[in-house]
């Protein structure tokens, strides 16, 4: 496979390995994760939602939450960074719909990240919140050749700037809040990586006149669905369900056995607070919420600009159900996962991981 395997290059940076360990929110990818990932070959990604929730500087009733993510941002960045080594490659996952996704952006820059990738809309004004440090290389993620399209021509048209690389996601397998409008578009043939990927290939090769790498990201395992993605025109491939369950990854024990307990029928999509599908493990709190009957904990972050639950009440605190996720609470945690979840079976190491894909 290593004398097929595609070189993966995202502006200056240029990992051993086609392979991004992806982002995964509320301290899932925290250092640990993403240093290790980046030291054995990866990019290693810290998702910045709510990275700060354990901290002690974070206080909710003095209501500094931004204000505490941006400072813990930055020092997982450097934790990361430091594990990772020299030649290590550090992104950070931004999601677009944040309420305070400029800071968290800017503290990503500052901080010392060589990518940002941000998704969960569309990263319109990414370049503008990035425009004092030109080295950190910019990747949206996109479900389709469409959304890719809509986002060259407004960089290229106000910020005379590029994307460094798409991340192609497939709602149909992926985890988390996925690139669908509806829990019915989830599963449409058009946005499967089959479709997605060589239309968003040729998008960069016909339209755009670039050689940036396209990366498939949902439902990749192992070395069968990376080939797949190579065939597929990829450069590189996302992987998030895997490493989270891996004895470097920053989540508690208890929701890595979660994981691992889960069956195909424990996966299940939700309607987010975010007012987007997401897929999560059917645990007592999100059955209770697919009855109609759940109840929340007060938010503490104000985290989403747009949050059903903070204008009608009518759903859960989002980032109350995650961190409770994070921390081990199975009764009343969000487990968002990909549907890879079930064949999560061990508790695997980083380094195993990537040598099981790419070899020595």
């Amino acid at each position: 496979m290593n004398e097929a395997m595609p070189i993966l290059r995202i502006g200056k940076y240029q990992p051993r390995y086609p392979l991004i360990q992806g982002g995964m929110g509320v301290d899932i990818s925290g250092p640990n994760l993403a240093g290790n990932a980046a030291k054995y070959g990866a990019i290693g990604t810290i998702a910045s939602v709510g990275i700060c929730h354990k901290s002690p500087i974070f206080h909710p009733e003095k209501h500094n939450y931004f204000e505490a993510n941006e400072i813990v941002l930055k020092e997982v960045i450097a934790q990361a960074k430091n594990i990772a080594g020299p030649e290590g490659i550090i992104a950070v996952n931004c999601m677009v719909a944040l309420t305070d996704y400029d800071r968290q952006v800017r503290a990503s820059a500052e901080g010392g990240a060589n990518i940002i990738i941000s998704g969960a809309g569309l990263p319109l004004r990414l370049p503008d919140y990035t425009k004092d440090f030109p080295d950190v290389a910019l990747v949206p993620i996109v479900s389709s050749a469409k959304a890719a399209s809509l986002i060259t021509r407004h960089w290229e048209k106000k910020y005379s700037r590029q994307p460094d690389a798409f991340v192609v996601e497939e709602p149909a397998t992926a985890g988390g809040h996925l690139g669908a409008m509806t829990i019915e578009q989830v599963y449409d043939p058009a946005l499967r990586l089959e479709a997605a990927v060589p239309d968003v290939v040729r998008y960069v090769r016909d339209e755009m006149k670039s050689d940036i790498p396209v990366i498939a990201a949902g439902g990749i395992w192992d070395r069968a669905d990376v080939e797949r993605a190579f065939a597929l025109g990829a450069k590189g491939v996302q992987m998030g369900t895997r490493f989270a369950c891996t004895v470097e990854g920053d989540a508690s024990d208890r929701f890595k056995q979660a994981y691992i307990d889960a069956k195909a029928e424990d996966v299940v999509l939700i309607h987010s607070p975010a007012g987007l599908p997401g897929r999560a493990i059917k645990n007592p709190f999100v059955a209770q919420y697919l009855e109609g009957n759940v109840e929340s904990k007060p938010c503490f972050a104000n985290c989403l600009t747009h949050c059903r639950y903070r204008k009608t009440r009518e759903t859960f605190c989002i980032a109350a159900a995650l961190v409770d996720a994070q921390v081990g609470n199975w009764e009343t945690g969000l487990f968002f996962c990909g549907s890879n979840v079930v064949r999560a079976n061990k508790i695997e190491r980083v380094k195993d991981i990537i040598t099981e894909l790419f070899g020595e």
